[in-house]
């Protein structure tokens, strides 16, 4: 029998490649996508689970990219088991302070682009009567986030995107899961500019991101609505996320996320 097929987006380092190694080692076939210059090295590590691994360099910020990754998908001629829409970024700083063009690229990457993507990867799963997806959302996604608070935004977009897409589909045979990580041990925060922070520099350490993905898809596999993942202290807050006040939340995030050497 064919290994099943998944897709995951933003798989040339961190969380993403995380996601496409656990689902190499279950035994699925892949397409992976990033805009890159390590997806290549990606797919060569990745090849080395057994799985075919297929690599499509595409900037999933545009309608050209999305074109590009879903022509590679249906070239294959193979329903799409799993679908993790995992490609975002992020930017650090005060927002009157930051790059408004760097924004505009992380809302067209983060919202924008998922969007796109989860209208082709819907209407083909409804075709072919069932399927799996897992957005990567994020715990800032439910927090009073000053310093990214457009990075913030945009995941708040994805996780109400998710909740509501999954309610949707509720008597089909899809199931959509938001799997909301905290700070994680990968170069997002070098990414962001925030290397300078405590969340930057040590905050991060508080989840590796082989343990986020594992999490994430074995959430995804039972089909459940979300997960916060993977440290402790992440499942608290998320716990925490709708009790505590937004001037109290928004404290906790400044400290994490200001300069070090700032006052």
């Amino acid at each position: 029998m064919a290994n099943k097929l998944a897709l995951v987006t933003g798989a040339s380092s961190g969380i993403g490649f995380s996601l496409a190694k656990e689902l190499g080692s279950r035994g699925y076939d892949l397409v992976i996508c990033s805009a890159g210059a390590r997806l290549e090295a990606a797919a060569d590590t990745l090849r080395s689970t057994g799985s075919a691994v297929e690599a499509i360099q595409a900037d999933l910020a545009t309608r050209e990219g999305i074109d590009e990754l879903w022509n590679a998908v249906k070239a294959s001629s193979r329903p799409l088991d799993i679908a993790c829409i995992n490609a975002g970024v992020g930017v650090g700083g005060l927002f009157y302070e930051t790059d408004l063009d760097e924004e505009l690229k992380m809302v067209d990457l983060n919202c924008t682009g998922t969007v796109h993507l989860t209208k082709h990867v819907i209407k083909s799963m409804l075709g072919q009567d069932g399927g799996k997806i897992l957005f990567t959302a994020s715990i800032a996604g439910e927090m009073v986030a000053p310093r990214e608070a457009v990075y913030a935004a945009t995941k708040a977009f994805v996780l109400s995107f998710a909740h509501s897409v999954r309610y949707e589909l509720r008597d089909s045979n899809i199931t959509v899961t938001a799997l909301q990580p905290g700070p994680t041990n990968t170069d997002f925060f070098h990414r962001a500019g925030m290397d300078n922070t405590e969340v930057g520099s040590k905050g991060k350490s508080e989840s590796e991101p082989d343990d986020v993905a594992h999490q994430g898809i074995e959430a995804l596999l039972a089909g459940k609505d979300h997960v916060y993942a993977a440290s402790g202290k992440t499942k608290l807050e998320g716990m925490l996320a709708n009790v505590v006040p937004g001037s109290v939340k928004g404290s906790m995030h400044e400290k994490m996320a200001k300069p070090l050497d700032e006052k």
